[in-house]
């Protein structure tokens, strides 16, 4: 066992349960920032002068700057220590969120938005390997990512509210501005409560050659994914930079396998558990936009339902996930096993998106909808098992970089979805309009494509499960 690492592991256990809080904070606020900005999109529109097409580019900077730092963040925690790297991600994350607030111009605002995204990718990318070098006993660990868990999903469904409050009670300046006092109280909290870590050192894994192809070719290649929806699948456009971004992949993993201090050693890849659980969280998380958004997208166009009246008729769904991976999950996943707890999610799952496959025009929510947001628990019982099974095999030293991996396919997931799912949506409404139909109508079958999509990535999530996971080793960091 690395001797950097003995801090961790000698944390009483009052201050590994302190540290939890710290960074479910951290996961908190980065989670909120993701959605409450949605909800605000309108009136900052309307306030700075934004074009459409600029407009979007408040939530594409914070993504591409996320997505594409998370596994340098990573290895890098691992090197100068994760605490180091969470704090410094923190710091960042916070003083952006003001400069993000006292925004005037649409400019100012986007470069805000991507050091965000930097700050959160610093700060998320260590939270996971910190959790496992703290919580090494299975069941304390279970419980541990199960309050993780919950933490991300309750950030998802306050955002969706808070984000309609605060605009509409102060300003959209306001969903930035709230990050402050969490930001402040997290790194004071964090000074304390977290162990200190020295890191491996930068003579580790200072692959500069390495960090600069796999950054470069992950913010390309989410930019890519991003644009789609504006210039279409075989346009230049995104055949060229697509096939940049690969290059530019390809590229990082032939310096990996050749460098003899490599920023992502490839011996990582040779888990079962490790490559598997990131493909079954690329695969759930694509599928799962066609809820997070989609839903929304539909009870506000198709039934005009208000901002604030989508976020409450969700919010049995966060319930759901909340309560399921709080009280429920870390049980099962000791008793059962993560695989087979896994498995069950992915069937509630999958069974939510057949559900809104069938979703009429004029659907009644108690009887179309509400069975949606209860089947969704299935969230739960995914999220910490797919956590507890990505992180099963982190040795010490690779903690940090195989979190920030995991994090990363996160981000690639939901950026895949949001591509994939949208465009294909959008298509088939767009046949529907010119056949003639009512643009509900038009707007419930582009929706419904969407939904088939889905429960097709939640069906290949199983058989990845079945065929690839394996019961985790519990390895002790």
């Amino acid at each position: 066992m690395s001797s950097t690492l003995a801090t961790p592991l000698e944390t009483p256990r009052v201050n590994r349960w302190s540290a939890l809080v710290v960074l479910s904070a951290a996961m908190l606020m980065t989670i909120l920032d993701g959605s409450i900005v949605t909800v605000a999109m309108p009136a900052i529109q309307r306030d700075l002068g934004f074009s459409p097409a600029g407009l979007s580019w408040t939530v594409n900077a914070y993504l591409i700057a996320f997505g594409g730092l998370l596994l340098l963040a990573g290895r890098l925690g691992d090197l100068i220590g994760r605490k180091t790297m969470f704090l410094a991600g923190n710091a960042v994350f916070t003083a952006a969120s003001l400069l993000a607030g006292a925004a005037t111009t649409p400019g100012l605002l986007i470069a805000a938005r991507f050091l965000q995204g930097a700050g959160s990718a610093m700060a998320s990318a260590v939270v996971l390997g910190i959790l496992v070098t703290l919580f090494t006993d299975p069941g304390e660990r279970a419980k541990a990512i199960g309050v993780f868990s919950f933490t991300g999903a309750a950030g998802a469904s306050i955002g969706q509210v808070l984000g309609g409050v605060l605009t509409d009670a102060l300003s959209w300046h306001w969903i930035f501005f709230i990050n402050l006092p969490i930001g402040v109280a997290t790194i004071v909290l964090a000074l304390r409560a977290l162990p200190s870590d020295r890191g491996a050192g930068l003579s580790a894994g200072a692959d500069v050659l390495g960090a600069a192809l796999v950054t470069s070719g992950l913010m390309l290649g989410i930019y890519t994914v991003v644009k789609v929806e504006q210039h279409g699948w075989t346009a230049p456009h995104t055949l060229g930079l697509g096939a940049l971004s690969v290059a530019l992949l390809a590229g990082f993993t032939v310096r990996q396998a050749t460098a003899g201090t490599p920023l992502m050693p490839l011996r990582i890849l040779r888990s079962r558990n490790v490559t598997g659980a990131n493909l079954v969280q690329i695969l759930t998380l694509s599928a799962m936009f066609a809820f997070q958004i989609i839903v929304a997208l539909y009870m506000q166009k198709v039934l005009h339902y208000s901002a604030l009246a989508t976020g409450l008729a969700m919010l049995p769904a966060a319930v759901a996930i909340g309560g399921v991976s709080l009280f429920v999950s870390a049980r099962l996943n000791t008793r059962f096993g993560e695989r087979a707890v896994l498995l069950v999610g992915l069937v509630l799952l999958l069974g939510a998106m057949l559900k809104l496959t069938t979703v009429p025009v004029d659907a009644d929510y108690v009887t179309d909808l509400l069975p949606v947001m209860l089947l969704i628990a299935g969230g739960g019982l995914v999220l910490p098992a797919l956590t507890a099974l990505g992180m099963s095999d982190a040795k010490p030293d690779d903690a940090g970089l195989v979190s920030g991996l995991f994090n990363t396919t996160q981000q690639i997931g939901m950026a895949v979805g949001v591509a994939v799912l949208s465009t294909l949506a959008a298509a088939r409404t767009e046949e529907e309009l010119a056949s003639g139909v009512t643009e509900p109508a038009a707007l419930t079958a582009g929706y419904h494509v969407a939904f088939t999509i889905a429960a097709a990535l939640l069906a290949a999530a199983f058989v990845v499960t079945v065929i690839v996971l394996r019961k985790p080793r519990h390895t002790t960091v």
